[in-house]
């Protein structure tokens, strides 16, 4: 296997650790000896790729929304509706974007940037709702920075929520209901009959995005226990 190639699924597979340490125990709580356990490498595999405990839970951050692109819909309501549909369906079943959400709302994690999400999110919210301001989608009085502002905040607290009462089991059918409250005070009333606000409209997109996707290292790492020396890792 060539080295790059080597170096790149160790590094996975110590992110996909770290997600499952952080998950479960919380920033303040994990520590590097239960990420290096848990991914199977060895000391000098991991400080090759991350230097610290905060450099690994940025890296958990970061990878949480690699590798996922929507297709482009027609309707940038609708194309909305599916960024936060998807968001909301892996969620649901993928433990790197769990344990990024966690680390994005723990009040306790000191000395961690935990600002990256909300901005990413903000920002591409009001991407569309711009385009679809454009296409004249939005009723005249919408402020889009305001609305994906408040569209990030809701759906924060929906997902918190739904955590905590059922472990993300009724999530989707909490995000559908939180959609059909903010959409019809921002969109123009004829949208609101053509829009998929269904709860099965994250695997629907999912489903769509994974075939497109050609890209498989998030599936796909090499099980090979590195060896002690941090070439070994690179």
């Amino acid at each position: 296997m060539p080295i790059q190639d080597r170096a790149i699924r160790t590094r996975r597979k110590i992110l996909t650790a770290a997600a499952e340490v952080f998950e479960t125990r919380g920033y303040q709580s994990a520590t590097i000896s239960e990420v290096l356990k848990t991914a199977g490498v060895t000391k000098g595999a991991l400080y090759f790729h991350f230097q610290s405990k905060q450099d690994l839970a940025q890296g958990v951050l970061h990878a949480q929304d690699q590798n996922i692109t929507l297709p482009s819909r027609s309707s940038k309501t609708q194309e909305l509706i599916d960024v936060v549909m998807l968001h909301a369906h892996r969620l649901t079943t993928d433990p790197m974007v769990r344990a990024g959400v966690r680390l994005t709302m723990d009040q306790t994690s000191h000395g961690l940037d935990r600002t990256g999400p909300f901005h990413t999110w903000s920002h591409l919210a009001q991407q569309l709702l711009d385009d679809a301001r454009a296409q004249g989608e939005l009723l005249p009085h919408v402020n889009t920075h305001d609305t994906a502002d408040v569209l990030t905040g809701a759906f924060a607290g929906i997902q918190s929520m739904s955590h905590a009462l059922s472990d993300y089991n009724d999530l989707m059918q909490r995000t559908t209901t939180l959609l059909q409250h903010i959409l019809p005070t921002v969109i123009n009333p004829s949208l609101i009959t053509h829009l998929d606000l269904t709860p099965t409209r994250g695997t629907t997109i999912y489903t769509e995005v994974h075939a497109q996707n050609t890209h498989t290292d998030s599936d796909d790492y090499d099980d090979t226990v590195e060896g002690d020396s941090t070439n070994d890792a690179a």
